[in-house]
């Protein structure tokens, strides 16, 4: 059986993949991954599904021990790591022979970074997924001394690959969907809202991103008197006290404040990975637009294997080689010694 020893590991990092869906009804949200892109990143990297779980690794990894031949992948916030002291690349892929020591550090961008392994982590499934969904009592964070087991590697000999993610570490330009209660805020709240930037609170987790608005609090022309009803990640709260508060991947399965609007779930990572004191800006796209920007976005994730290139590349496949500086420190041969 192939396994990774945790030999330490830091307080947010839990077993993910893309979550449950279906239980809504139930009161269980879909969770998952934070960021859902970086498992198919991950997936990519590998050559392999992108339902096979990987470690999330909220601000901070830990240290790893192969307890056989491995492949691991790393993708979403770039932190450092080394694998037995020598430093390796993010977003790429790369063996761990067995006893080899894996440390991942802090992030150094961004929120969430993952660690994948070929054959994926295969850990219990519980009600069809493996996710630590933490809110709902399902899972637990990854501890040391644990030992995961790893399911078959389907291609063990592929590595030395990497991946130019797309940037979303920083903030930036977040587009939303209208929702039934859009309109109870109005048309000046709204203009307010689209041109506030807002910064990305230190309050927030897999439940939820608190937004500071850079004046007054927010209000919809109908208080607190909004009915129960469903949320669902990207739902944009605005809560009692005015402030915008972005559902995520463990949130409630209902609530009662008023919803400014929804974010596309091809810019939820953006918020997910939006770092304490990063700026998002808000715009709202058209139904039909949503639609365009949602499909093109499945296309370019679907294609992600295209996008590979090799970590070192072989000169044979350089076409300007004779441009480079291929002789520089070269010697005469004749040096005193």
């Amino acid at each position: 059986m192939s396994a990774l020893r945790v030999l330490r590991a830091g307080p947010g990092v839990t077993v993910q993949d893309m979550g449950r869906p279906g239980y809504l009804g139930f009161g269980l949200s879909r969770g998952g991954a934070a960021d859902r892109l970086a498992l198919s990143e991950g997936a990519a990297l590998l050559g392999q599904d992108t339902d096979l779980a990987a470690l999330e690794m909220a601000g901070f990894g830990g240290v790893f021990e192969a307890m056989q031949d491995l492949r691991i992948a790393l993708s979403g916030a770039p932190m450092s790591a080394s694998i037995d002291g020598t430093r390796i690349a993010w977003n790429a892929s790369h063996a761990l022979p067995q006893g080899a020591r894996l440390e991942i550090g802090g992030v150094t961008a961004g929120c969430y970074g993952y660690l994948h392994v070929g054959g994926g982590f295969d850990t219990p499934i519980r009600l069809g997924s493996r996710a630590a969904h933490l809110a709902a009592g399902l899972g637990t964070p990854v501890a040391a001394g644990q030992i995961l087991s790893v399911g078959v590697d389907p291609k063990p000999d592929r590595v030395g690959l990497c991946l130019d993610p797309d940037p979303r570490f920083e903030g930036g330009r977040v587009r939303l969907l209208a929702g039934p209660q859009t309109r109870l805020f109005s048309s000046d709240e709204l203009a307010r809202f689209l041109s506030d930037p807002f910064r990305r609170d230190t309050r927030g987790n897999r439940m939820g991103v608190r937004l500071i608005p850079s004046d007054a609090p927010y209000a919809s022309q109908a208080g607190l008197s909004v009915l129960s009803e469903v949320v669902v990640p990207g739902d944009v709260q605005i809560t009692g006290d005015g402030t915008p508060f972005v559902l995520m991947t463990e949130c409630q399965t209902t609530g009662g404040y008023p919803r400014i609007g929804t974010v596309l779930a091809a810019d939820l990572p953006r918020v997910a990975q939006a770092p304490a004191g990063a700026t998002l800006r808000f715009e709202f796209a058209e139904t039909e637009t949503a639609s365009r920007i949602e499909a093109a976005e499945a296309r370019r994730i679907a294609t992600l294997r295209n996008r590979l290139r090799r970590l070192i590349r072989d000169p044979a496949e350089i076409r300007d080689l004779l441009s480079y500086q291929l002789i520089s420190g070269a010697i005469a041969g004749n040096e005193p010694g």
